[in-house]
């Protein structure tokens, strides 16, 4: 066993920043009411601050490009950046600030936070799994975390549907 991988969680107090390249921030959405559609903002940047002592001190924030929404369909990805959708013109950036952070498990947290897409500034909850913590081989505390929310882009604004042959929207 490594140094590097006896780290815990009760060691991790520190300020971090999210690491683009080993980062994801991840979305599956419903298209045409019969499949759905996988993808990721692939441009954010954002810092956190982890109090093991008390977590609840916590603190995150994270600011997404709305450009760098990626589906693997060029089509579709400059749909969604167009007004019917993101809007990133007028919104550039999607944001995340949390407001309180919670324990609920040796090693699960939900944080709570406003989410701002297109002006529209809703609370969220997002479910936090630790992984790990390590240092790299350049010295660098890594902290590791898993985290997913559900929300209804309607409550956003993101309201565009087509209506579809069999019925529905997508």
């Amino acid at each position: 066993m490594s140094e590097q991988s006896a780290a815990t969680l009760d060691t991790a107090t520190g300020t971090y920043t999210i690491d683009p390249t080993h980062s994801r921030i991840g979305f599956v959405a419903r298209h045409a009411m019969v499949t759905k559609v996988r993808g990721s903002f692939d441009e954010f940047e954002g810092t956190g601050r982890f109090d093991a002592e008390q977590p609840e001190r916590s603190q995150l924030q994270l600011t997404i490009q709305a450009a760098s929404i990626d589906t693997r369909n060029e089509d579709r990805d400059a749909h969604l950046r167009s007004n019917e959708f993101f809007d990133m013109e007028t919104y550039p950036t999607l944001t995340f600030v949390s407001t309180s952070v919670e324990p609920t498990g040796e090693d699960h947290f939900k944080v709570t936070g406003d989410l701002t897409i297109k002006g529209v500034t809703k609370p969220v909850t997002v479910d936090f799994e630790y992984i790990g913590t390590a240092v790299d081989p350049f010295g660098n505390h890594r902290l590791g975390l898993e985290g997913t929310t559900t929300i209804n882009r309607k409550d956003w604004g993101v309201n565009w549907n087509a209506a579809l042959e069999a019925g529905g929207c997508s």
